[in-house]
This record gives structure tokens, sequence and C-alpha cells, in this order.
């Protein structure tokens, strides 16, 4: 017989905890299952640890373009020790412990669907009227012949390392691969990055893929764009690379930073009456239902890949199972990069635009050019803005930017795509003197609205 519950939470990273938390706090009896780390990939293996281990070289870089500084080294046993704290020595004992406090049946191992609304995990059954599956996403391994007779790392291997190769190769320009190529060429490997589109960050407007793609040359790392590997073999002590062009490059560790898929095989969802996209992707609808008594949220869903849509989809899907449903919106997302300078983004590329036939005016600006910050904050200052504008409806539908602390002010483009701010209204804020944010004023003003 099994034990009954009013939700289930199958997966317990970021989106799971998210959901469970909401859950539990409204006085629901709640389950939670995870096969691996309460915290999930984000806490252990993404965001925490790579964000942990890019602070460093990133202050290092600061402190050589600022004026009247220096001396800065870089530590690394002391960034391993500081990045093992950030994920709890892999040690989720605590918060185990927390959610049965908090009135959580916790459950570790891998769980798989029985039918409508129930769960087995290591031979306990689960039912509930609610499930949401929060399973998360694994890497997109490239197709490369011999690539598993190479030391490969994903970016679990990479974030948990503890000695830094020499040479590595990313497959893969995105922000896996940008940001821990970035990481690890500072803290003195040699990297390459492979990308088989035509600029870094694929899916943003080709100018921040290649604006990236010149910092990162700056630093000293081979970027190749247009390539893609063939082949991987052993040579000696090497990994040998065969690129599309005949040429061949020489590697300690091939890192993959290709994507990520759903992660849905073997939980027996053809027993909840669903069938998986072409991607492995649980198709939801606005309120990130899958089917009755069932909602998905997070990476398994593949609708946006962040940790921080995986918590918005939690609030939808809580929402919803708490009899207050809510339609989800992705417009003004923030997508952020964290290299130095950071790459953000948020709403429409000017192709996705022209995609939804939409009339637009772009502009770009070197922000040293337009306003005072970027020199107060170092010398020979860097920093690109860029924003789009719908000319018929008068707003703002995207925006980007390439510049020091761009994940903190593109938040500004973000709200004013999401809430479809006027751009006269826009126009009439005031900014902090003197502030990054003071570039979209320059740059709306720049916008020819009446083409």
């Amino acid at each position: 017989m099994s034990e009954q519950f009013d939700v289930i939470v199958v997966g317990m990273g970021p989106g799971g905890e998210a959901a469970a938390w909401r859950l539990l706090a409204a006085g629901r009896r709640v389950a939670v299952i995870e096969r691996e780390l309460i915290g999930g990939e984000c806490a252990y293996w993404a965001c925490m640890p790579s964000k942990t281990l890019l602070r460093p070289p990133e202050l290092r870089g600061e402190v050589d373009r600022a004026a009247g500084v220096d001396g800065a080294r870089l530590d690394w046993p002391a960034t391993r020790a500081y990045r093992d704290y950030m994920i709890r020595h892999l040690d989720d004992s605590k918060q185990v412990e927390g959610y049965a406090e908090q009135g959580a049946t916790v459950l570790k191992g891998a769980a798989r669907f029985t039918g409508p609304g129930t769960v087995e995990v290591d031979g306990r059954a689960l039912s509930a009227g609610h499930i949401v599956i929060a399973t998360g996403s694994d890497p997109a391994v490239p197709p490369v012949d011999g690539l598993d007779t190479v030391p490969v790392w994903t970016n679990r291997e990479a974030t948990t390392l503890t000695e830094i190769p020499d040479r590595v190769v990313m497959l893969g320009g995105s922000a896996v691969g940008s940001e821990l190529g970035h990481f690890l060429r500072r803290f003195g490997a040699q990297v390459s990055i492979l990308e088989r589109s035509a600029t870094l960050l694929s899916r943003e407007d080709p100018r921040v893929g290649d604006l990236l793609a010149e910092r990162l040359r700056a630093d000293g790392i081979d970027v190749r764009t247009g390539a893609t590997a063939t082949a991987a073999r052993r040579d000696g002590g090497d990994t040998v690379l065969t690129l599309d062009d005949g040429t061949e490059l020489r590697c300690d560790v091939v890192m993959v930073g290709a994507g990520r898929r759903p992660r849905t095989a073997d939980l027996g969802l053809g027993a909840l009456g669903i069938t998986p996209g072409e991607k492995g992707e649980i198709r939801v609808d606005e309120h990130c239902r899958a089917t009755d008594g069932v909602w998905a949220i997070g990476d398994v869903t593949a609708v946006m890949p962040f940790t921080h849509v995986a918590k918005y989809q939690a609030r939808i899907a809580t929402d919803a199972i708490l009899g207050r449903p809510r339609p989800a919106s992705y417009e003004g997302i923030p997508r952020v990069v964290f290299t130095d300078p950071e790459v953000a983004a948020a709403g429409l590329t000017r192709a996705r635009a022209e995609q939804r036939g939409l009339r637009t005016a772009a502009v770009e600006l070197d922000l040293a050019d337009a306003i005072a910050r970027p020199w107060t904050y170092e010398q020979n200052p860097r920093g690109h803005l860029g924003v789009l504008a719908d000319l018929d409806r008068r707003i703002l539908v995207g925006a980007w930017a390439v510049a020091p602390m761009a994940g903190e002010w593109i938040h500004q483009a973000a709200l004013a795509i999401r809430t479809r701010t006027p751009i006269e209204v826009l126009l009439d804020q005031v900014a902090q003197f003197p502030t990054y944010s003071e570039g979209y004023l320059a740059a709306l003003d720049a916008l020819d609205l009446d083409t």
C-alpha cells in the first residue's frame, strides 16, 4: 500500500527546492525525492562553484585595470578551499535534515512513475494528487569519433577540479565554455574554444559573440568559430583533436560545453501518459502543467535552461496547485554570462524580432564614448550596450551589454521589456550619476523611432 501525500516533488535542484518550500509553507504534506544531492546541479556542479571560481580572476583583472592599485595575485589552493565550502563539500546532510524539520518526507534514490499519481523509490510506493517533476538536465556530448577514448570533462569535473590542467580544449562556445574557459585561462591553463557557429553565444546577437571573442582572445584564449572537432585520439600523453579543416589540436583535457538535454530517461513518463518531445523534454502549458495532476519545471521543460527560470516556474506551478493559477510569461528574462567583462541580455535578438514580423530600430553604444562611469571604473575602459525597440508599439523589446557588472544592471532593461514600458517613460527616467545605467538613456535617446 502506498504512502499518501498532497504533492510529490521529484528532483530537488533549485526548481524543486523552490516548489517544496512554497508547498510546505502552505501546509501541504510533501514528499521530496532526489537521486543525488539536494540542491542539484546548480548548487554543487554549476552556478555556485563556477561563479565562486570566476570571482578571484575577475577581481585580479579589476586590480590590473584600476589606477593606483597593484599587487593582486591568484591563490589556487585558497580559491579551491572556498569553492569546496560553497559546494558544502558535496554533502547535503544539512539540507536533508532541514526539509525533514519542515515536515517533508525526504527520499534519496531514483524515482520511477508507476501510474497516475504514483511513484516508486527503491521499492517504496508513494501517491499524491499532484506530482512536480524537476529532474533537470544532463550535458550533451557532441558526436566526435573517438571522444570516448580520451579524457573528457563536463561542467562537473571542471567545477570540482583539484588541479589546473596545462592544456584544455572546450567543445562549444556557450556560456559554459566561455565562463570555464576564462576561469581556466586566468589560472594558467592554455585554452582553446571551438564553436561550430559563426560566433560565440550563438543564440545572442552576433555582435555580442564577436565582442566576447575579442575579450577572450585578449586574455590569450584561442577562440575558433566555425570550427568543429571530428575525431579524437590518444598520442602518448596527449589527446589529439582533429578539426573539420584538417588541423589538429593537442591538449590534456577535452571539456564539453555544447548544451544540455532534459533528464527524463528511466522516469517511466509513459505511466503518467506523457510522451517526451524531440529533445526528451516534458512539454507544459502556460501553468507548467504537463497533464492532469502533473507539473514540470526547470531544465526538464527545455523552455529556458536557467536557474532563475526554474525558480520562476516553481512559483507558477505551485500557485496553480494552491488554487491561484496565473500564466507564465518569459518576456524580458535576463541571460548572463559571467566572464570578464560580463555579458548580459534580455528580450529579443534582432533576428528573432524579424521572425516575429516586428519593425525595429537598434542602437549600439561604446559606453566609454557615451557616459562617465567606465572611466571612473577602470583605465582603458571597455563596454558596449545595445538596445532594440519596436517601432509600432514604441517599447523596448531587447537589450544586451558586454561590460563590467552587466549582469547587475541588465535588470533595468529586463523590467522595461517585461512591463512594456513606453520608451517615452524610459526617456524621462533619471539615472544616478555616474553609473552604467546611464547608458540606457544615451542609447534610447539615440534611437530613431520615426523610421
